[in-house]
């Protein structure tokens, strides 16, 4: 994967090159997961999104689960890390459900969902015990794919190639966006959420590996 992949005049655009083994193996793990979703999916977008998200939502709530029962354990402060990863996850559920409203997934993408939330569930609450640093290196590094996917996925309504619809109900509540708001306004929102959720975990495994 080389910086190119996004654009670089892009403000929300950011890389985080791989410093060690552990970097590595998250980097590894993106482009293949990464390689998987765009033969499956190609530009549906809509649907990647519903899949991805089942995924984006996973992490948050594996790791906050695991720092509180650490906290308890240890009889000590978590420095808000707790908060701050169940609220990614909730915001990623947000996502999905937003995107369901979208793109109204089938039976088959159902039972997709199904599948990759509890294999990525069991090898994600693994690879966390084992290496925190690197789970969170690998969630900054599949943002990074988010940001560029929903990038991807604007250039492709600003073509025509996409209907820009109308916001869901659900998405205009969440977001606070106007009553007249269209998809682009929803995939716009969605991309600066993951983007902070990027760098975030970036920052959280940087904690880690100091």
């Amino acid at each position: 994967m080389s910086e190119d992949y996004l654009n670089p005049s892009d403000p929300l655009a950011k890389h985080h090159k791989p410093a060690n083994l552990s970097d590595r193996i998250a980097l590894r793990l993106t482009k293949m997961l990464r390689f998987c979703a765009d033969t499956f999916f190609a530009k549906r977008y809509g649907h990647r999104a519903v899949i991805l998200e089942t995924v984006a939502g996973v992490p948050g709530m594996v790791a906050g689960m695991l720092r509180h029962m650490r906290s308890l354990r240890r009889m000590e402060d978590d420095h808000g890390w707790i908060r701050t990863l169940l609220d990614e996850a909730e915001n990623e559920r947000m996502h999905l459900m937003t995107f369901i409203e979208i793109a109204k997934p089938n039976w088959f993408e159902r039972l997709l969902i199904l599948l990759a939330q509890g294999l990525f569930f069991s090898g994600f609450l693994l690879l966390y015990i084992f290496s925190a640093k690197t789970a969170h290196r690998l969630v900054g590094y599949f943002e990074e794919e988010a940001v560029f996917s929903y990038s991807c996925y604007l250039a492709e309504i600003d073509s025509g190639a996409i209907d820009n619809i109308a916001a869901p109900q659900i998405a205009i509540d969440y977001w606070q966006l106007p009553a007249d708001a269209r998809l682009r306004d929803v995939v716009i929102a969605v991309r600066a959420d993951e983007a902070g959720h990027r760098d975030v975990n970036h920052d959280l495994a940087n904690q880690l590996a100091s």
